[in-house]
């Protein structure tokens, strides 16, 4: 596989939805699609390191995840304790740093030793940059920078002609990330589910029929073959001669 071409996306990130419902269209419980769905989110992170990618980022547990049944959110731990402890070699190999977003303090206090520890000991890989959005909403996160702000603005070390764009980004938990080029979901639904609100104004959208257990390489590959045709504008056009006459057939 050649590495990413210059059209490509820098940083993706993917909603990986579907689990459940792949494990009850075969008869099993949900848990099971979780399982299944961890080994495909391996594969999915070594493919992209490979290609280059810059920033891959995971949307592996949501603040709204909380409230499903205590067993399946028990279960989920679990298994994400597994992987962080079983991939922490595999990313320092590949010289992926590993990264967290969200509200972690709510995560079990043994499982975010773990998740410190892969952090700590892939600080100094410069490589592909891995982040597990855990325990996470955009709504909460941009709330979390605003009450960040204010208390800025009340030690006065900040003023409101510092707040630019630029500036809030920064104060976001993705900084110092670019913004996702490429957002991908999968299992049919469109729609992005509080994740990364601030950061997907310009990302160009992927929704894939497939669910997450199923998803392959090469449906990974399909969407950045559907991103390279894009049109990227952010909200501008391509420049071309302005004709005043075409106003008088408004």
């Amino acid at each position: 596989m050649s590495s990413i071409q210059a059209t490509d996306p820098k940083h993706i990130a993917i909603i990986m939805d579907g689990n459940g419902r792949w494990a009850r269209s075969r008869g099993r419980e949900r848990v099971f699609g979780h399982v299944k769905g961890a080994r495909v989110a391996k594969k999915i992170v070594e493919h992209c390191a490979r290609k280059k990618v810059q920033a891959l980022t995971l949307y592996a547990f949501s603040e709204e995840n909380w409230s499903r049944p205590m067993p399946e959110v028990n279960f989920l731990m679990r298994l994400l304790a597994r992987y962080i402890v079983r991939e922490r070699r595999s990313l320092v190999k590949n010289n992926i740093q590993f990264r967290c977003i969200g509200q972690i303090e709510k995560i079990p206090e043994d499982i975010r030793t773990e998740i410190e520890g892969t952090i700590k000991a892939t600080a100094e890989n410069d490589g592909m940059v891995l982040t597990f959005a855990l325990s996470y909403g955009g709504r909460q996160e941009v709330l979390l920078a605003v009450k960040n702000l204010v208390q800025l603005a009340q030690q006065g070390k900040v003023c409101p002609e510092d707040v630019t764009e630029e500036f809030f980004s920064g104060m976001l938990q993705t900084s110092p990330l670019p913004d996702p080029d490429l957002m991908i979901r999968t299992s049919g639904e469109w729609r992005l589910s509080n994740f990364l609100p601030w950061q997907s104004v310009y990302s160009e959208l992927y929704f894939s029929d497939v669910l997450w257990p199923d998803f392959s390489i090469d449906d990974l590959d399909a969407a950045i073959q559907s991103f390279r045709r894009r049109d990227r504008r952010f909200g501008g056009v391509k420049s071309s001669p302005f004709q005043p006459e075409s106003l008088h057939s408004l």
